[in-house]
């Protein structure tokens, strides 16, 4: 794939890619760009937002020097020579020990993703081999770092400069074969309010994550986020909320709402960014007005009442760090307290209700929210805002539970559609938007085919 001018290859090494780079000379010398976010986001690259870049200088032919995997993504090249590139996945699975080598000169990057050990042998005099990093070096980060003996037989790497005349550290020399390395440990998950409908299809899905229950982290205190620990961690992933539309309404709900919806997240947010840990929030269709009869990720958000006013407080925070999902929702549905399972309990209790059938969405089964937001994590898909609901079409709260009532075997007249003017009459009630069908086209451009779950 090519975009402006920048080619990109992938290899054997998942996530490890090489970049061609068009380097523009004349007779003073050349020009290059070895990292532009637009284009290079466009081609598929992570956006790996760096911070810091190293530059190691070597003076002669032959300098060695690796393997080394670092808690952080790279972009390698050279500013001026030419070195002989080796990287070897230590990331537990299949692959590891996969190796690769590509020569770099002035036209040639590598992005390196983390876990993957990285080594270089110059073949000219007077190399500068450059990288930029997106976490900051300290000592205290070697501590982290995988390495594997950059002679070993198993990797089978053909360095071009014969071993007698190679200039090596001692400490890169002693380095462990790669039958003694342990796979570099992959930065932890975590994931808030495990226990509500979300947070278990994510459990079930990520085995190994950290999941943290209201009793760990109570959102509802302001000081609950102070003693969250997220070193090591790569991303978290926010399932929690205060989701009582109508409680919202009452002078404790509000409160309720504001904290855990907006002043928590924007304190969970800060503490991603000190982190540098990718942060996913669920949001909520309830942050519209309803007057878009599809509301796309462009469509400016206009709550109607307390809990989607928080919710969209909730979400100009998380905007405010740049490594974010903000993933919108609707109508969800899962293990536990929901509408489907209400309108079950009904129609098995020979109950015939009357159902509001004028308020238009599309229902999104836990599965498809846990299985779309790790979709985005595992194909490093652009940070920003995506809508996920289920596909096919829309239909309306009565709409659904006549489909409840046929698959339960009761007849689906015996629900009855009524306004939402009919439902709430003389019941205090919060504002509703009428048109909730969350446009999909944002996330189906990233691979994810939203499926049609049967009620």
């Amino acid at each position: 794939m090519t975009v402006a001018g920048v080619e990109v290859e992938r290899t054997a090494i998942p996530g490890l890619l090489v970049l061609r780079l068009p380097v523009h000379g004349d007779a003073r010398g050349w020009f290059k760009e070895s990292w532009q976010r637009q284009k290079m986001v466009a081609l598929g690259l992570p956006d790996f937002a760096p911070v810091q870049n190293n530059v190691s200088f070597n003076a002669e032919v032959g300098v060695t020097r690796g393997l080394h995997a670092e808690p952080w993504d790279k972009l390698v090249t050279v500013a001026t020579g030419r070195v002989f590139g080796a990287w070897a996945d230590l990331r537990p699975g299949g692959g590891f020990g996969q190796c690769v080598t590509v020569e770099i000169d002035p036209g040639t990057a590598v992005f390196v993703p983390r876990g993957v050990a990285n080594g270089f042998q110059t073949l000219e005099p007077g190399t500068a081999y450059s990288y930029l990093v997106n976490d900051h070096w300290s000592a205290d980060a070697q501590d982290a770092y995988t390495f594997v003996n950059l002679a070993d037989e198993q990797l089978g790497i053909a360095w071009p400069v014969p071993a007698e005349q190679r200039i090596v550290s001692d400490k890169d020399r002693d380095h462990p074969r790669l039958t003694d390395v342990t796979p570099m440990t992959p930065p932890a998950v975590v994931v808030l309010g495990g226990t509500g409908q979300l947070g278990r299809a994510l459990t079930e899905r990520l085995p190994g994550a950290r999941v943290l229950t209201r009793a760990d982290v109570d959102l509802a205190d302001p000081a609950a986020l102070d003693a969250l620990d997220l070193t090591g961690v790569g991303t978290v992933i926010n399932a929690t909320a205060m989701t009582d539309v109508d409680g919202a309404e009452t002078p404790e709900g509000r409160r309720l709402a504001w904290q855990v919806n907006a002043t928590a997240v924007a304190a969970l947010a800060r503490r991603c960014r000190e982190h540098r840990t990718t942060l996913v929030h669920v949001s909520t269709d309830y942050v519209f007005d309803g007057t878009a009869e599809v509301a796309d990720e462009e469509t400016p958000v206009a709550p109607l009442g307390v809990y989607g006013q928080s919710k969209a407080a909730g979400e100009l925070a998380v905007q405010a760090w740049e490594r974010h999902y903000l993933v919108r929702t609707s109508w969800v549905v899962g293990e536990g307290k929901n509408f489907v399972a209400t309108m079950e309990s009904l129609a098995a209790r020979g109950i015939s209700p009357s159902v509001v059938d004028d308020q238009h969405g599309r229902l999104t089964h836990t599965s498809t929210l846990a299985d779309g937001i790790l979709h985005l994590l595992a194909t490093d898909a652009p940070f920003g805002t995506y809508h996920l609901t289920d596909g096919g079409d829309h239909s309306t709260w009565a709409g659904v539970a006549r489909a409840v009532f046929a698959r339960s075997g009761r007849d689906p007249g015996d629900v009855t559609g009524v306004s939402t003017e009919e439902y709430f009459a003389g019941k205090p009630h919060a504002p509703r938007p009428r048109h909730s069908v969350l446009g999909l086209d944002k996330i189906t451009a990233t691979g994810f085919e939203p499926p049609v779950v049967e009620v």
